[in-house]
């Protein structure tokens, strides 16, 4: 399909724009409202801060002070959160040498799209690198919330958490059809075969008349001199 290329690099081009919203977002997680009939404030967490707001519509964050006073799900999110945003940049970088359209000098089609596939994996490893930690907190959330004996603050799912798998599944989208153009790449070849069939000929017996030669040569002969 021409121009499966382009259209990868630009999912997966989206999908590392919404990782990238995702991080900074700061609704991963958001305070229910399940069992409470007057609601005064409302708290609401991402990797780096926690904040809250009113029913006026002032709030007040605050970040982390320490590292290791986080979870370990927290801490391990942050690393594979910033791991994503790293290596989407480098899959859009090598996606774009990879494509046909774009020349730098003159290069051989099979190994751009070599290099276009490998753009692609990038963007799969990216995307799996946020959906891992944007799961994982989702279901951390999920498990408190449904914990009878978690007396803590439940909270539901953020829309950060949301974008987060949307970006996710773009890139997969996107590094699958780059991956896709190595392989439709070495289908197509430069060089054309002919199917030559050799022309059928009729073998006909041929022949002479070496009787009316001779008689040719002796008439020659006898008229030579007249």
């Amino acid at each position: 399909m021409p121009g499966g290329d382009a259209a990868g690099l630009g999912l997966g081009l989206l999908g590392w724009v919404l990782v990238a919203v995702c991080l900074a977002n700061e609704e991963w997680k958001v305070s229910t409202l399940d069992g409470s009939v007057i609601t005064t404030s409302t708290i609401y967490e991402n990797l780096w801060k926690s904040c809250a707001s009113d029913s006026t519509g002032v709030f007040n964050c605050r970040h982390f002070l320490t590292l290791f006073g986080l979870s370990d799900y927290v801490r391990v999110s942050q690393a594979l959160m910033i791991i994503s945003i790293v290596l989407g940049l480098f899959a859009v970088v090598v996606s774009i040498f990879g494509m046909q359209c774009f020349q730098l000098q003159r290069a051989d089609p099979d190994e751009k799209a070599k290099v276009a596939s490998a753009g692609g994996a990038l963007f799969i490893v990216a995307a799996l690198c946020a959906m891992v930690p944007v799961s994982w907190y989702a279901f951390n959330i999920t498990r408190q919330f449904y914990d009878p004996l978690y007396s803590g603050t439940k909270y539901e799912l953020g829309p950060g958490l949301y974008i987060g798998w949307a970006g996710g599944s773009l890139q997969i989208i996107g590094g699958i059809c780059l991956c896709l153009t190595c392989k439709r790449a070495s289908g197509v070849t430069g060089e054309y075969t002919y199917a030559y069939r050799t022309p059928r000929t009729s073998l006909v017996p041929v022949t002479k008349n070496y009787s009316s030669q001779v008689d040719h040569c002796s008439n020659f002969g006898k008229n030579a001199y007249v």
